[in-house]
């Protein structure tokens, strides 16, 4: 009922165009919250998936983008870390490759 009467009062003070980009505007934010409430439902499955890096194995390394042979073995060999950032606080791998893996990892403490 109230928002019936406010829609009235606004129809007879402002001009449809101004209506119809406030109704524009109403529209995105009702597809934004949609929007955030799938990216959220989508996120939890994926920290489920993390790996961390104080028990996984040289081959569940070299599965990371950018880490190879070589990243993987400094990566088992400067364990354990506190928190997943030791890797470049350690200077154990590059920041740019860190910024690949980020979402990936996990340092679980044990």
């Amino acid at each position: 009922m109230k928002r019936s009467l406010v829609t009235r009062i606004l129809l007879s003070l402002f001009p449809v165009a101004l209506l119809t980009g406030m109704a524009a505007a109403q529209a995105s934010t009702t597809k934004s919250s949609k929007t955030a409430k799938t990216d959220s439902a989508m996120a939890a499955p994926a920290s489920a998936e993390l790996l961390d890096i104080n028990s996984a194995t040289k081959d569940q390394l070299d599965a990371l983008p950018g880490i190879g042979e070589k990243y993987s073995q400094k990566i088992i060999d400067g364990r354990p870390y506190a928190k997943k950032t030791d890797l470049t606080r350690k200077k154990i791998i590059p920041a740019a490759t860190y910024a690949k893996i980020k979402d990936k990892i996990i340092a679980k403490q044990q």
